[in-house]
């Protein structure tokens, strides 16, 4: 008999190239007439919200702009952004960026419609609500955040705090494929190797919830980010190989929101966190080598389950080389992955020395919520020896 299992995602989801500059369109009557749209300073910088910013007063908005979201957003940028949505009386909340804009965006929706306080609602199913009416525009092709009830904030000695409810799914996710055109190839690579994380980890999660449409999406989700991520980073003005990855991107969004990531996220954590390394490229300096340690016990099934994997993400491989032959096969193409990209394969080459890996393995072992998940249960020590051999 099945297991019983919840799935949530977006209520609503456009995917069209040219959408953002429809906003007002498609999301005006529902954000009302005060907006509060959260950015970064260099998409503002940039005018790639303009076009949003003036559809949405040609509908009869009034948009205030918070453009001061980082990487690894703070709790201190979250509570301005809080304090900012309350002055104006927002009635409405947009968030346009990559992941760290959309995370405050949510929180912000949250805390802004409900006054509730942020440190009783850290943790799985804490948040109140209400919520202000809330829309995402991705500009980034990896973390998914549009259709995931998670927000994650950096708050003191660099810990990763989250809030995860289904309350902080936006009423609309709007995928403008043109929106990531401009990427540059070091992000483009970090943050589509983010999204095949997050696939691969939904796929093999030990929690409960690990449910057929998690599984079914993360495979889907695989088969387009492996047959377009070498494609978008190297001819970024494809647009088929964009729209190709934002829509995987959002697919191991789904996939994971509602079968949560595991040990990688766990242990990329205090690389963002303490040394600001891009929450993607963390993901993928530690993946290879967590999934070895997973496959190295055969007891807990990850080895069959990546192997499944391998030839949705990298055809080529096929599968006739039997789980373990498999297994390992999928686990190299992705490490060699990483360095064909461009990107850094190795913790010592972000700033990261020898010395800081017991504290890093010490920090990881926090992230309870995501390692009670992981196919294999890691201890401080198994972290150690990760970290060891991913520096």
């Amino acid at each position: 008999m099945l297991a019983a299992f919840t799935f949530n995602t977006t209520a609503r989801i456009v995917f069209e190239d040219g959408a953002a500059a429809r906003l007002g369109e498609i999301a005006g009557p529902r954000l009302g007439s005060r907006v509060l749209l959260v950015t970064d300073p260099g998409l503002r910088k940039l005018g790639l919200c303009d076009p949003a910013i003036a559809s949405l007063e040609a509908a009869g908005a009034s948009v205030t702009v918070f453009d001061r979201v980082e990487a690894d957003p703070s709790r201190v940028t979250l509570m301005a952004a809080s304090e900012l949505a309350k002055a104006h009386s927002a009635t409405g909340v947009v968030g346009f960026g990559g992941g760290s804009s959309l995370d405050i965006a949510k929180l912000a929706a949250l805390l802004g419609g409900s006054g509730e306080d942020i440190d009783e609602a850290w943790g799985v199913g804490n948040a109140k609500g209400p919520r202000l009416p809330l829309v995402l525009v991705p500009t980034t092709a990896g973390t998914g955040s549009e259709v995931t009830p998670v927000s994650i904030i950096t708050v003191e000695d660099g810990e990763k705090r989250g809030v995860s409810s289904p309350l902080i799914l936006p009423d609309i996710a709007v995928l403008d494929a043109g929106l990531t055109i401009g990427l540059p190839a070091a992000i483009t690579a970090a943050t589509g190797i983010d999204a095949m994380v997050h696939a691969i980890e939904a796929y093999a999660s030990k929690n409960a919830n690990n449910n057929p449409l998690s599984r079914m999406i993360a495979i889907e989700a695989l088969r387009l980010l492996g047959a377009n991520i070498e494609t978008a980073v190297f001819d970024g003005t494809n647009r088929q190989a964009r729209a190709a990855m934002l829509l995987g991107s959002m697919l191991a969004g789904q996939a994971f929101a509602n079968s949560p990531v595991a040990a990688v996220h766990a242990l990329a954590y205090p690389i963002g966190g303490i040394f600001h390394v891009p929450h993607g490229l963390s993901n993928a300096l530690v993946l290879p080598h967590v999934l070895r340690f997973n496959a190295a016990e055969t007891a807990n099934g990850s080895e069959r389950l990546y192997a499944e994997l391998a030839p949705h993400a990298f055809p080529d491989l096929g599968d006739e080389g039997g789980s373990q032959a498999n297994c390992a096969a999928f686990i190299e193409r992705l490490a060699s992955l990483s360095q064909e990209l461009g990107l850094e394969t190795k913790l010592r080459q972000v700033g990261i020395g020898e010395g800081d890996l017991a504290q890093m393995a010490c920090d990881a072992m926090k992230q309870t919520r995501l390692l009670v998940n992981n196919p294999r249960e890691v201890t401080e020590a198994d972290a150690l020896a990760i970290y060891r051999a991913a520096w």
